[in-house]
């Protein structure tokens, strides 16, 4: 839904949903989903979305979702299992504490893919950006995504070297 002026306007998408509703009080089936970005140290930060999260409650919690890896990743066994559950019906509101937890990009396309299931999203702490700065965190993003991406490299290329000089293995056959 989106304001113009003083009217809401509500895209296709919404409308459909709404139809899908069966009109009464809906239950909410809550599907918490918790990321972080790496694998190590961050155990604390997942166990703080989840929560927050569960303290804000305000339906019966499904499951809770979690993932480490990258918000730009697409093959996160957490989110994916969180869209099975939408689409099966037994998750109605997806919750995360911020949009980026979702997804780094995109996450206007999994509204649209959740409502299609009639499912909604809420995010705690919504952002407040301008266009501008926005676009600032995107950029920003996107480069440390991948200057992660080239010291982990780095960082593989070492161990084989290392463990090349040691004798351990060979240096190009893994």
């Amino acid at each position: 839904m989106t304001w113009v002026g003083r009217e809401r306007r509500f895209s296709s998408i919404d409308v459909e949903a709404m139809k899908v509703s069966t009109g009464g009080e809906r239950v909410r089936l809550e599907g918490l989903y918790v990321r972080v970005s790496g694998s190590g140290g961050q155990e604390s930060s997942l166990e703080a979305q989840e929560r927050e999260l569960r303290a804000t409650s305000t339906g019966e919690i499904v499951k809770v979702f979690r993932d480490r890896s990258s918000g730009l990743r697409e093959d996160r066994p957490g989110l994916n299992a969180l869209l099975r559950a939408v689409a099966d019906g037994s998750v109605t509101v997806v919750r995360v504490t911020h949009e980026d937890r979702l997804a780094r990009f995109g996450v206007g396309w999994l509204r649209h893919l959740l409502a299609i299931h009639g499912a909604t999203l809420e995010v705690l702490h919504p952002k407040k950006l301008g266009g501008r700065e926005e676009l600032v965190e995107d950029f920003v993003s996107v480069v440390a995504m991948f200057a992660g991406r080239l010291y982990g490299m780095r960082s593989a290329e070492n161990r084989r070297r290392l463990l090349a000089e040691s004798g351990q293995c060979q240096v190009g056959g893994g």
